[in-house]
């Protein structure tokens, strides 16, 4: 496997929040993205090529599973939570 560059690292970290964003459940949709964000600030410093390669892998693994369950939360429809209700003025 060749070794990911910078630009590749940033380019999947903005799919990852922006296929997070799309959840249409608050919680889940909450949570995905906090989890985006620190998982790569955790691995921020890694330098080591094979542990930067199977970050990499999982991360695209975990992209692919964030996509199954954004199309699968779009078939069910759930009421929004009174976080996400906008008041009426």
């Amino acid at each position: 496997m060749a070794s990911c560059s910078r630009a590749q690292v940033i380019s999947l970290y903005r799919m990852l929040m922006k296929e997070s964003k799309k959840f249409p459940s608050y919680n889940y949709r909450t949570y995905a993205l906090r989890r985006v964000k620190d998982g790569f600030r955790e691995n921020l410093h890694v330098d080591n090529p094979k542990t930067l390669d199977m970050l990499i892998n999982q991360a695209r693994e975990n992209l692919a599973a964030i996509k199954r369950q954004v199309s699968i939360g779009h078939l069910y429809s759930a009421q929004k939570t009174i976080v996400e209700i906008e008041p009426h003025l």
